[in-house]
């Protein structure tokens, strides 16, 4: 989903995200744009201390951010106490077995604050009592109109009353999943771009596609086998220039096979007629 940024990609991301050019950096931080230019370009990595501290102290970001030793980049000094987390989260933080960078991302994201209030109400059994009242209730007056009413089970109304009952584990169960996919599609769609995000379309797919649109050519034989023949290795048809085209229907008029079915084609018609 996420690639480490370089010290590069740091660097310039913080210029993009403060939206300044190299020049209007340069002149706000007293430090020379080719060598912030310099900073910024792939294979670069001799960047002065004072550099560092410069522009660290510039964009509000710790040293330790810039230099790719840390992924906080807003509040470098905060204690842990204050993140009130239990000694088992932070071992699992530190294990390396999450994805810590998706962890971050689900939790900001504005709907999670929903999931999680959700999740207490269920945890904590907040709801429980109204929703099995309700449920009971129900029940009662399904019981009165069967006895009333001489009513069987299937009957609409009997049914319907049956259908309105909720237990508290499916309700919950359905609306923290609608409340955790809301998170997940948000930062799936987020992603959509991402060139760590596989395609949409398999290569797989797009191959058949290709072979398909190539079967059903109009045109001679030889020209739709050199149009499925082309799409199988990925070239483009309409790309070859007629000289490329000739010579490709010379080879093919070579093939046994190709000969042979056009034999079977030809055979095939004189039977249907």
């Amino acid at each position: 989903m996420y690639v480490k940024l370089s010290i590069s990609e740091r660097m310039k991301d913080l210029r993009v995200e403060h939206h300044l050019t190299l020049e209007q950096l340069a002149e706000q931080t007293g430090l020379s744009r080719s060598a912030l230019g310099l900073y910024e370009s792939d294979d670069y990595k001799d960047i002065s201390p004072f550099a560092i501290a410069t522009l660290a102290d510039f964009y509000g970001v710790s040293a330790d951010y810039l230099m790719g030793l840390t992924e906080t980049k807003n509040q470098p000094n905060t204690a842990l106490h204050e993140l009130h987390l239990s000694d088992d989260m932070i071992d699992v933080l530190k294990s390396g077995r999450l994805n810590n960078r998706l962890l971050c991302e689900m939790v900001t994201h504005e709907n999670f604050r929903r999931f999680l209030i959700d999740a207490e109400i269920y945890i904590d059994r907040i709801a429980d009592m109204r929703i099995n009242d309700l449920t009971a209730m129900l029940e009662v007056m399904r019981r009165q109109a069967i006895e009333q009413r001489g009513a069987e089970g299937d009957d609409l109304y009997m049914r319907t009353l049956e259908l309105a009952q909720v237990q508290t584990e499916d309700y919950f169960a359905a609306v923290v999943s609608d409340d955790l996919s809301a998170v997940l599609n948000g930062i799936r769609e987020a992603h959509r771009k991402d060139p760590t995000t596989a395609d949409e379309d398999t290569v797989a797919a797009e191959m058949g596609r290709t072979l398909q649109e190539a079967m059903s050519f109009e045109g001679s034989p030889q020209e739709k086998q050199a149009k499925v023949y082309l799409a199988s290795l990925g070239i483009d048809y309409d790309t070859l220039t007629k000289e490329e085209f000739v010579t490709l229907i010379g080879i093919l008029k070579k093939s046994k096979r190709l000969q042979n079915r056009q034999r079977s084609q030809r055979g095939k018609g004189k039977r249907n007629k």
